[in-house]
């Protein structure tokens, strides 16, 4: 693998894993006050990948990822086949739980559990891709990537 694929695709986990985490802090209590159009091109500048707010899937988002119901407040795509991240807000009871068995009813394995006491994060996989799912209250986040070949 090139030096510079690494830098990028290393560049792309931060900026998603950075996201990620305010989003799911509680920080901000709308995606949309966080992310404005200006934040959006920065991270699509960066990453060269594809970047929705609300609503929209990355056009290459993997379809054998099978994700809740509810309403996309975040997708973003770090270009390629390299990595999405994708948070959903559900009214549902349990949404890290109904995320877990959509996956696994897709053919996703459970392969570690982590757990923390706002939130919890579990990983799952198939032959293509590592699926992390972190969760707290009613927003549920899908980190997305290839499996390493």
């Amino acid at each position: 693998m090139r030096h510079s694929t690494i830098h990028r695709r290393a560049g792309a986990a931060a900026v998603i894993a950075a996201v990620t985490a305010l989003l799911l802090s509680g920080c901000f209590a709308n995606p949309g006050d966080l992310v404005n159009k200006g934040v959006e091109d920065a991270i699509e500048d960066a990453t060269g990948g594809d970047v929705s707010l609300g609503g929209e899937l990355p056009a290459d988002f993997p379809e054998s990822v099978a994700l809740i119901d509810g309403d996309i407040a975040f997708a973003a795509g770090a270009g390629g086949s390299e990595g999405w991240i994708v948070m959903i807000s559900s009214s549902a009871a349990d949404p890290v739980g109904d995320a877990a068995a959509k996956l696994e009813a897709a053919g996703f394995t459970k392969d570690t559990t982590l757990s923390g006491d706002a939130a919890s994060a579990l990983v799952y996989s198939d032959s293509e891709y590592l699926v992390l799912l972190a969760g707290d209250g009613e927003a549920v986040s899908y980190t997305v990537t290839q499996q390493p070949k």
